[in-house]
């Protein structure tokens, strides 16, 4: 059975824009997903990168026409300049870390539906991801207990700074990014989602 190393920030719109296809793909071929949020700001520089409001106007201007194209592509609604970004993405990171270990220990809740639920308030529902009802409004749509919004904060904490420090040493530098921990295969990018289904169906 593979593993699916995912690493991303809720704060990215290319995260949002991939959906639940992860999740589909890895049930298709039996692949496992470890979910793995981290500080997409501060990967950026550690990794030759900058954060958006640091960058070129040509490559923003590019960076806007190209989200546009992929939600209409994907019919999905998709807000360019949402109202609360960007703001802090560790409470909503630590929410996930908290429920994928919550999940290990035998609770049910479907952590694609969190994620997705997460990145859908930011870029497509005008809502501020930092904030406690909106976390908590995520897992209970994702079938977890809300109050995994503030359990474990520490442990979380913890998780989420070595998500980070794992990101960089295995050539991590943007979100979403799928790593095959079995073949070291890396995908950068929801539209790099069909090359990972190839790749999954050609190891078995």
């Amino acid at each position: 059975m593979a593993q699916i190393d995912y690493f991303f920030g809720t704060l990215s719109p290319w995260t949002y824009l991939a959906g639940t296809r992860l999740e589909e793909i890895a049930a298709r071929h039996g692949a496992t997903i470890v979910y793995r949020p981290l500080d997409i700001v501060a990967l950026f520089p550690r990794t030759g990168g900058m954060a958006p409001k640091d960058r070129h106007p040509s490559r923003m201007a590019y960076r806007a026409q190209e989200l546009e194209r992929w939600a209409v592509h994907l019919g999905m609604p998709l807000t360019l300049r949402p109202r609360h970004w960007p703001t802090n993405p560790a409470p909503s990171s630590y929410a996930i870390i908290a429920a994928a270990k919550a999940v290990a220990g035998g609770a049910t809740g479907d952590m694609g539906v969190l994620v997705h639920a997460i990145l859908r308030a930011c870029w497509a529902e005008e809502k501020d991801i930092a904030e406690d009802a909106v976390i908590r409004a995520a897992l209970v749509e994702a079938g977890f207990d809300p109050g995994l919004a503030d359990k474990g904060l520490w442990t979380a904490s913890g998780t989420y700074e070595k998500n980070l420090e794992d990101a960089v040493a295995r050539g991590v530098f943007g979100s979403p990014f799928y790593i095959v921990a079995e073949t070291d295969q890396r995908f950068w990018g929801q539209d790099r989602l069909d090359f990972l289904d190839r790749h999954l169906a050609g190891i078995g």
